[in-house]
């Protein structure tokens, strides 16, 4: 017997021997032991200190928060329920341990009470791979014995449950106690009640079975097993427990995901800027990519944000990586600006989609304009080659006949989008889908703080589930006559004054091949009479500002435009004055801001800064400006860009949305109704939007709807009605401009840069000119 009791006791040792030095199982090297979980979340804050959203791996959606951020119910809960020995032990519990082998063989029990410890159930998390036959079964336990043995040389007591809470899934995309107590409570670690924490706590037994969300009743029934070891181990007493237990459980549900997230096209933007490589022309083969390169590469030296996890290293050497360093970042949006930008958003356009949806109702080629009927399978064709099943039947050897035959025949289940419900089940082809899907209006909005260039909310479309394509960064489209502001400066540059008369008739330019360019005028007003200039763009007068191209050189109004921020190719011609160029929401927003800033223009800010996993400040970003005209035309220009909002085209934000505060802004449309177009600012804030359809032959065919003040102002009109009634922004419509005593009212009409004005008066009509038209 002592023999045999002898070689057992030799062959644990050589077995346990040959596991510790990884002959046979798996024992992670030391820097895996000294870095168990080098894989975090990173997350991005806004300026009100929210989490909006986080950076992960698709399978680790992790954001390690530290001891001290724990709630100390969390560890005592923790402790009473899974390893009432914890603080004795050093990995295993002999005496925890001997009580499951008697149970369990001895008395054949099912329920042996455990005799796992913390740290082997932190090291069966980290390394332990799931066993595959029965010699892997058999070693599996020591293993994760002589790992957990290891992790209790290297880590304190403290540490240890860290790493646990950090690395536990709780379900719902939530791993780690820090999402864990935003997803289901909507708080820090650190502010959990006693409650709180025992129901977390009961839910590593199985986080699928005892699912508050899903399974409440069972969830408290484990809650409260959990409160009752809590007396036993003595962190609570029984008239606590018997208070807490009658509680029931009360969740504030958050559920952690990309597309249901504030901020999810500002998410998809900020990542795409961070993780940029150094732009390479191998990389933009086709010829149409050229512009694309030259931009990337202006932003890669010139915007430090622009590529910054490839631009710095750690201090190993490597990459910063934004899915897996655990890098906390500061973002300029606000959380309660954001979610009235995208309220404003929804309600304007689930108000106006079925306008439109009537509209085109019964027409064949619906959505698109009857003039592109010819190109309407071209044009869905093309979105088709966008999709992931094509790709997908591409790679796997179909042809393009196969494909889109089977594109346009076979019907399949399919979720689509809907104002109605967000989203319902069908079925149609795919053909039938893309179709459908581009009959909805798309739309893009930006609000930003004119003088620091912080972005306060950043809405790049309707719905980000379906519709993934960014209209505010991304998407650029024709400005039209939201570009006449940036002419008028030119003039005013050039000494003209808003008070300059100009008769109002039909005018004449001559391009460069010798050609005659005379701009209609829909909807003029005054016509053979005296104007001023500022009522051509309170009007926005294409006559007007004919006249004005006509006195300037279009190349140098395209000199100005790209001091203005906007990127894309612009060709000097005459007709450039009334806005054939294209720009993004984030651009003209960009430009717009040295309207408030005294001739300042402000680049976009989306980060102030970046701390590492451990909280040190590793990056400060600072706002980059640009001085484009002098002081005084910036007090010209805004007497005239308010007095579009005070009696233009911009009128419906005092008539309908019965905004009193100072305000400076220019609606915009394109030909045939393609683009609606709004741009605004106030004394705090600069903001743009722009509406219309995927493709620019997807528009209203009235005016009435389809221009800018009807499509794009509403949704400043709903934001701005938001942001004011909101006291803990504290931005106000009371605040004003401050413009010198000289500067102020011009042309001698009645002050309106005194406060009481705007409190007093009545919102007025377009000055002789139906303000439906623009």
């Amino acid at each position: 017997m002592w023999r045999i009791f002898g070689i057992f006791i030799l062959l644990n040792i050589l077995i346990f021997g040959l596991l510790s030095t990884g002959v046979i199982g798996y024992i992670p090297n030391l820097d895996d032991l000294e870095n168990p979980i080098d894989k975090y979340a990173s997350q991005v804050i806004s300026s009100d200190d929210k989490l909006l959203f986080t950076y992960s791996q698709s399978d680790d959606n992790r954001i390690f928060t530290d001891y001290s951020q724990l709630s100390p119910y969390l560890i005592q809960a923790l402790v009473a329920t899974e390893d009432v020995r914890f603080y004795k032990h050093s990995g295993i519990d002999i005496i925890g341990l001997g009580r499951a082998v008697v149970k369990t063989l001895l008395l054949q029990h099912e329920s042996s009470g455990g005799g796992s410890t913390i740290t082997q159930q932190l090291a069966k998390q980290l390394y332990s791979p799931r066993a595959k036959n029965k010699i892997q079964r058999l070693f599996q336990k020591p293993v994760e014995w002589v790992i957990a043995v290891k992790l209790e040389r290297y880590y304190t007591k403290d540490e240890i449950i860290n790493l646990y809470l950090n690395k536990y899934d709780f379900n719902y995309n939530a791993i780690g106690i820090e999402l864990a107590s935003h997803t289901y409570f909507n708080k820090k670690p650190i502010d959990l009640t006693v409650e709180e924490a025992a129901t977390l706590v009961g839910m590593l037994k199985n986080s699928a079975l005892y699912n508050p969300v899903r399974r409440p009743d069972l969830t408290q029934q484990r809650r409260n097993v959990v409160l009752t070891q809590m007396v036993k181990a003595g962190y609570l007493s029984e008239e606590e427990k018997n208070e807490l237990i009658s509680k029931p459980i009360k969740l504030d549900f958050n559920r952690a995901n990309h597309t249901d997230i504030p901020a999810p096209y500002y998410r998809q933007h900020l990542a795409m800027v961070l993780m940029a490589d150094k732009p390479d022309r191998r990389d933009y083969p086709a010829s149409w990519q050229k512009q694309q390169f030259i931009e990337d590469s202006i932003a890669w030296a010139e915007n430090p944000l622009y590529g910054w996890c490839k631009k710095n290293k750690k201090a190993d050497g490597s990459n910063y990586n934004l899915y897996t360093d655990g890098l906390k970042i500061y973002s300029t949006i606000d959380s309660r600006m954001q979610k009235y930008a995208e309220e404003s958003v929804r309600e304007q356009m689930a108000y106006l989609q079925p306008i439109f949806d009537k509209e085109k109702e019964g027409k064949p080629y619906a959505p698109f304009s009857s003039s592109v009927a010819k190109e309407v399978d071209r044009l869905l064709a093309n979105a088709m080659r966008q999709t992931d099943r094509y790709r997908g039947m591409k790679k796997a050897g179909f042809s393009e006949d196969e494909i889109l035959t089977e594109f346009k025949n076979h019907k399949t289940e399919m979720k689509v989008f809907s104002w109605k419900g967000g989203e319902i089940d069908t079925v149609m082809t795919p053909w039938d889908s893309i179709r459908y899907h581009k009959s909805f209006l798309r739309a893009g909005f930006m609000a930003m703080d004119p003088f620091t260039g912080h972005v306060k909310a950043y809405v790049g479309g309707p719905d980000f589930k379906f519709f993934k394509y960014d209209m505010v960064s991304t998407g650029k489209r024709q400005i039209g006559s939201t570009i006449k502001p940036f002419l008028y400066t030119l003039a005013m540059e050039e000494g003209m004054t808003p008070c300059d008369q100009v008769l109002h008739v039909p005018q004449t330019l001559i391009t460069e091949t010798g050609q005659e360019w005379s701009p209609k005028n829909a909807g003029a007003g005054n016509v053979g009479e005296m104007v001023t200039i500022k009522w051509g763009l309170q009007n926005s007068s294409n006559w007007v500002t004919a006249y004005l191209m006509k006195q300037f050189s279009p190349y140098a109004f395209a000199r100005l435009l790209k001091s203005f921020g906007l990127k894309s190719p612009i060709d000097p011609v005459v007709s450039l004055a009334l806005g054939i160029c294209d720009a993004s929401v984030s651009e003209m927003v960009s430009g717009y801001s040295a309207f408030a800033n005294r001739g300042i223009r402000v680049d976009p800010l989306m980060v102030t800064r970046i701390e590492d996993s451990y909280g040190n400040v590793i990056a400060t970003f600072i706002p980059s400006m640009h001085e484009i005209f002098s002081e005084s035309t910036s007090y010209k220009m805004l007497d005239m860009l308010r007095a579009v909002i005070d009696g233009g085209t911009g009128s419906r934000m005092r008539r309908i949305y019965n905004l009193k505060g100072q305000m400076g802004g220019k609606t915009g449309t394109t030909q045939n109704n393609s683009d609606g177009w709004f741009m605004s600012f106030t004394p705090n804030i600069v903001a743009g939007s722009w509406v219309g359809g995927e493709d620019r032959s997807i528009h209203f065919d009235r005016m009435a709807y389809g221009q800018g003040a009807s499509m794009a102002l509403p949704i400043h009109g709903l934001f701005y009605q938001k942001v004011y009634a909101d006291p803990s922004l504290r931005i106000s419509d009371d605040g004003i401009f401050e413009i010198p005593e000289q500067f102020r009212n011009p042309c001698f009409e009645p002050d309106k840069y005194s406060p009481e004005y705007y409190r007093n008066s009545q919102p007025v009509e377009g000055q002789g000119i139906d303000d439906i038209f623009d």
